[in-house]
């Protein structure tokens, strides 16, 4: 039986209805991205960000997941 790694994805709310998302990637890595959302529930709403945001940049993702910084290698 094969078991899926669970990966870890953290969002931070910037304003009520833009998300900032970081997520770890396959190999050690991480990226984050930015998007707006509707605002009604961002514990749904931050999938939206992953699929279809801006990824933000290095310099502001670090600021923002200082945690995912620590942990990974920044996904160019």
């Amino acid at each position: 039986m094969v078991m899926a790694m669970v990966k870890r994805v953290r969002y931070s709310a910037l304003d009520s209805h833009v998300l900032a998302v970081a997520k770890e990637g396959l190999v050690s890595d991480w990226t984050a991205y930015i998007g707006a959302v509707p605002g009604i529930c961002h514990d749904i709403e931050y999938k939206m960000v992953l699929g279809n945001g801006s990824k933000l940049p290095y310099e502001i993702a670090k600021i923002l997941f200082s945690d995912f910084d620590k942990d990974f290698e920044w996904r160019h």
